[in-house]
């Protein structure tokens, strides 16, 4: 009994060999070389009347259908030919020639209609570099032609064709028009006219996205599942903590609030990603969720990716807490080992309220008397198994996780999509806008007046390079030249750091100390302060060879600046030679805002270099794009979330083909 599971091997001509060459392009199955889609090769319309050839631009790229006339092969010089014929459109004549194919003769016959695509030269009314039937191309390899990819699809669609079911409900297809599954893999392969495969090329996103989302869905519903540890904080002590803070929250800040002490109430785990731009206040909402958990009578954790930020979030938080009898302890890799072992017994017998530190968090030793909340800070810059481990740290403690990475919302619950989401697209009253200004590398002389006057007025500056030292192999700047150039320009009058990720940490921390203390007055680094960094005197930051940096991280190194009322400054010198780093350099001058920069900087990347592909949940979808597709992802997202919303929706006979979709492969209790 044939099923679409069956190896590819169950085809003609497929042996071993073969079956090795298709599992390379990721073919083992039927299913998998039924859906080992096309990719367009021109965008253009196919051209079929007289009218649409006269619009052709010179040297414009076509795909033309017509009438073939009779081929004629021609040998000339040594071993070399030609095959002459023409494509007749209405009463127009289009001349192609194909050099040294001579089997071309044999694929063409007169008064077959043909498609033939190719560069079109208006003024010899012939196609240039032409190809046969070409209007869409498959990914190949060395040992898999295209011809044998065509060949193979279309005797596995022939054969097994019957056996392809429809897994999206009949009133989803119904409402956005959408082709059956069987139409849809058809006219992927085999479309009749442009229409047929723009269709079919629109249903294989949406049930892409469809059953991606459906599978986050289901996993979301086992999450739901898990028992949290339920926090009965004491709201009046919350509203005396926030009535106690020396500026008004925002109403952003205020709704993250609400959604959080919603879930902290339940009796299932908070799993919950809170997105907010640099300086937009997430720290004092984690605070907030912290007090809460703690006047509950449990323990709260902050992991952090950096000793840096660990101990500035320490400095903190002992601030925000003051008076509040709260015990905070800082457990890092720098932890002196006298210090550990007498603040070890104290975390696993209940004394200290809050710890707050870096991967030493999750180390082995390290025991919790009743974790409640664990806070993790630039969740992205950890690995799954990090995040996880911090959580094992007790039984299903509520997790909050933060970046300072903002995505788009339906892009980040594709990403994260075990995770409800939380947004702070606010910021704090008071904070001006950074002016940003690109300039190019021979224009920065004419601004080291500014630079100096600037520093006269008793503020600070950050000066970020790409490379530590001199490199014979790139010519860009570094930190150790620029920091000799800046001491020696600057001197008497102020003090020069200098900070890079090769010096050992307690080196590291006293450097920021120092700059945190005015001691230094310039600091020279190289990107060790993009993440947390807060000097709230800082308020220029100068990026060189800033076209080197991608646009969320140029954005992120910015928000090191401007947390103060004084206006701040972001200096990006950079000469790019590519339309992309004059790109980045634009979005930069035009906007603050970190959801635009993270928008345009998906376009430029992609998710998977953007959020880090082991961070990021977003697979590589074979026809559906999360960035330009993003309207068809959201339908998506949202019919999933109906479905499952439903109860016992997967029993409902509608659903009966999806429910065994979601089961190939998997195995999970919701279907039980």
């Amino acid at each position: 009994m044939k099923k679409l599971s069956d190896s590819v091997s169950a085809l003609k001509g497929v042996g071993a060999r073969r079956q090795k060459d298709l599992a390379h392009l990721g073919i083992n199955s039927i299913q998998d070389l039924l859906t080992y889609f096309p990719r367009r090769l021109y965008s253009s319309d196919v051209v079929t009347s007289p009218e649409q050839l006269s619009g052709l631009k010179n040297k414009q790229r076509v795909t033309l259908k017509g009438i073939a006339t009779n081929p004629t092969l021609v040998f000339y010089g040594y071993r070399k030919s030609r095959v002459n014929f023409s494509v007749v459109i209405g009463n127009n004549p289009i001349k192609v020639t194909f050099f040294n194919q001579p089997w071309v003769k044999k694929r063409v016959h007169p008064q077959q209609t043909i498609l033939i695509s190719g560069y079109f030269d208006k003024f010899s009314q012939s196609v240039k570099s032409p190809r046969i039937n070409s209007t869409v191309v498959y990914p190949a390899s060395k040992e898999v032609r295209q011809a044998t990819i065509k060949r193979l699809i279309k005797e596995a669609y022939g054969e097994y064709h019957n056996l392809i079911k429809t897994y999206v409900p009949p009133l989803i297809q119904h409402h956005y028009r959408l082709e059956t599954e069987q139409t849809m893999i058809h006219d992927m392969h085999f479309p009749k006219d442009r229409r047929a495969e723009q269709l079919a090329r629109r249903t294989a996103k949406f049930n892409e996205f469809f059953l991606f989302e459906m599978r986050l869905q289901v996993m979301k519903q086992i999450e739901d599942r898990h028992r949290g540890v339920q926090i009965h904080y004491q709201a009046d002590k919350i509203g005396t903590f926030i009535n106690r803070l020396p500026y008004q929250l925002t109403a952003a800040q205020r709704k993250v609030i609400g959604e959080i002490d919603h879930d902290l109430s339940r009796p299932v785990q908070m799993n919950r990603l809170l997105q907010g731009d640099v300086g937009s206040g997430k720290t004092i909402v984690a605070a907030i969720a912290i007090y809460a958990t703690i006047t509950a009578g449990y323990q709260a954790a902050l992991m952090a990716p950096t000793e840096i930020l660990a101990e500035q979030h320490a400095n903190n938080f002992v601030k925000v807490f003051q008076g509040l009898g709260i015990n905070i302890a800082l457990l890092t890799g720098d932890t002196k080992p006298a210090a550990r072992r007498e603040l070890l017994p104290r975390l696993a017998n209940g004394q200290i309220d809050l710890v707050i530190g870096t991967h030493a968090l999750i180390q082995k030793g390290v025991k919790y008397h009743r974790l409640g909340l664990a806070v993790i800070d630039e969740q992205h810059r950890f690995g799954v198994a990090q995040r996880e481990a911090l959580r094992k740290k007790g039984h299903n403690p509520n997790v909050l996780a933060m970046t300072a990475t903002p995505i788009p919302r339906t892009l980040a619950l594709t990403a994260y999509g075990d995770m409800d989401v939380s947004i702070i697209d606010q910021l704090p009253k008071g904070r001006k806008p950074i002016e940003t200004r690109w300039i190019r590398s021979k224009q920065f002389p004419n601004v080291l007046p500014f630079i100096k006057h600037f520093l006269a007025s008793h503020q600070q500056i950050y000066i970020v390079a790409p490379l530590i030292k001199p490199s014979e192999a790139v010519s860009m700047a570094d930190a150790e030249t620029i920091y000799k150039k800046f001491k020696e320009y600057l001197a008497p009058e102020f003090n020069v750091g200098l900070l890079n990720g090769q010096m050992k940490d307690d080196q590291k921390n006293q450097i920021m100390r120092d700059f945190e203390a005015n001691k230094y007055q310039v600091l020279v680094s190289t990107t060790v302060i993009e993440v947390g960094v807060d000097v709230a005197n800082a308020n220029m930051m100068i990026i060189f060879n800033a076209d080197n940096f991608g646009l969320s991280q140029l954005h992120q190194l910015r928000g090191r600046v401007g947390r103060s009322s004084k206006q701040a400054y972001c200096l990006l010198v950079a000469d790019p030679k590519s339309e992309t780093g004059k790109k980045r350099m634009s979005v930069m001058e035009r906007t603050n805002n970190g959801f635009l920069v993270s928008q345009e900087d998906l376009k430029l990347r992609g998710p998977g270099q953007v959020l880090g592909k082991e961070q990021s949940g977003i697979p590589q979808f074979k026809v559906a794009d999360p960035i330009a597709d993003e309207v068809i992802l959201s339908c998506a997202q949202q019919e999933a979330i109906k479905i499952v919303s439903v109860k016992n929706w997967q029993k409902q006979p509608i659903n009966r083909e999806l429910v065994r979709r979601l089961r190939m492969g998997r195995t999970t209790t919701v279907f039980d």
